[in-house]
């Protein structure tokens, strides 16, 4: 809603100055573009610091594009033009996306969950970090009386159960507007694995549905050719780096698990010297073998790009969890509950994981970022994917994701 908000006050702001529909349109369309991807509008930048970083790194990313579209294109649109959109954005969108904000994160919202708290592991500190308004109170799922005055009330929309062997005792009174997994994953984006302890058949009917859809494959091969297209000069200079620096090979490449646990060969520019080890590693772990092309190329996520010759092979998706090492896998599914529903979707060479959490190297690091894969898992939608798409840069800019 902010973002149809904002686009429209944009395009209004352009066309009452510029006279043109067909030009304020399109650099509307790439302001709020940059916005988005920048993820300006999402909740999780709240305060206005993140938002005049984000609100910044958008505006030079805006510049980037029209410096390439204007050439390419022979677009007629003027640099004042431009300038007077990056001005509107950082003395009017952002102050209007810090009100929203603001009334958002601080209204008071009254919620009644059913059970014990010590049942939700960290959960509510979780919502009551990102809305500190939030007034939950608990109900004893045996005192009935207390839960039906509520769902007979104007207030049985905030009902929530939370756990699925307390649906038995409701039945009748709740539906699945009341199951909490459908709350937390709205307000926190991500699938928390207490709550698949919780609720196992409700995931298990949702998990057991997943499918890869004809438009998520077309747009993996689209987004694949074009991104081999625009980027083949970087990675010839990037393979002629590597050869001048350390030799051959050039591509790196090592088996990983992809979808239902199906072992691949995963490519990558190859960013480390060679060194025997005894058990894989985490990223972090193996500092020590990086090469000064490597350094590089990781930083800019550059040794990536030979993936999207593993999309076009069908073994991984533009979108989808990052495959991992099968060493890895099955110490995970040991010790992790829900691990092996990641491994229901392809693949990917970013994430939804990787554009809302950081980088791991721990069990437990892992667990939490294994939270926002199964969101994607459950959630997955070509929409979805080309959000991911739009807001990896920022990931990277902003130093977060694991690659």
């Amino acid at each position: 809603m902010l973002v149809a908000f904002e686009g429209v006050l944009v395009f209004l702001f352009n066309f009452l100055i510029y006279k043109s529909i067909i030009d304020s349109l399109i650099l509307s369309f790439f302001v709020i573009l940059t916005l988005y991807s920048m993820r300006a509008y999402d909740e999780v930048n709240w305060d206005i610091q993140k938002q005049f970083s984000r609100t910044f790194a958008s505006t030079l990313l805006l510049l980037l594009i029209i410096l390439a579209l204007k050439p390419l294109f022979g677009w007629n649109v003027e640099w004042y033009q431009v300038f007077s959109n990056i001005v509107f954005s950082f003395f009017v969108l952002l102050p209007i996306r810090n009100i929203v904000f603001k009334k958002k994160r601080n209204k008071v919202r009254k919620y009644f969950f059913v059970g014990d708290e010590k049942e939700l592991n960290g959960i509510v500190e979780s919502l009551k970090e990102k809305y500190p308004k939030f007034d939950i109170l608990f109900l004893n799922p045996e005192v009935l009386d207390e839960i039906h005055k509520v769902a007979a009330s104007s207030e049985r929309k905030n009902l929530l159960i939370i756990s699925e062997r307390y649906l038995t005792t409701l039945n009748g009174y709740l539906g699945k507007d009341n199951f909490l997994p459908e709350f937390i994953e709205k307000e926190l984006k991500k699938v928390p694995l207490k709550m698949i302890e919780l609720y196992p058949k409700y995931y298990m009917r949702y998990f057991e549905s997943v499918k890869e859809s004809f438009l998520e494959r077309v747009l993996d091969i689209v987004v694949s050719i074009f991104a081999l297209i625009i980027f083949s000069l970087i990675m010839l200079v990037v393979a002629l780096s590597i050869y001048l620096e350390d030799g051959r090979p050039i591509i790196f490449k090592q088996k990983r698990v992809g979808k239902n646990g199906k072992l691949f060969t995963m490519y990558k520019f190859r960013s480390m010297k060679h060194v025997e080890r005894n058990r894989p590693l985490f990223a972090d772990q193996e500092q020590d073998r990086i090469t000064k092309v490597g350094r590089v190329i990781r930083k800019l996520r550059f040794d990536e790009l030979p993936q999207f010759y593993n999309v076009l092979k069908g073994d991984m998706s533009i979108v989808g969890p990052r495959p991992e090492q099968e060493k890895f896998v099955k110490e995970f599914e040991k010790h992790i509950t829900g691990y092996k529903y990641r491994h229901l979707t392809k693949p990917g060479i970013t994430g939804w994981a990787q554009i809302m959490f950081k980088y791991t190297s721990s069990i437990d690091e892992t667990a939490k970022k294994l939270e926002y894969d199964l969101w994607y898992v459950k959630n997955k939608s070509v929409l979805i994917d080309l959000k991911v798409m739009a807001q990896t840069l920022e990931a990277m800019l902003f130093k977060r994701g694991a690659i």
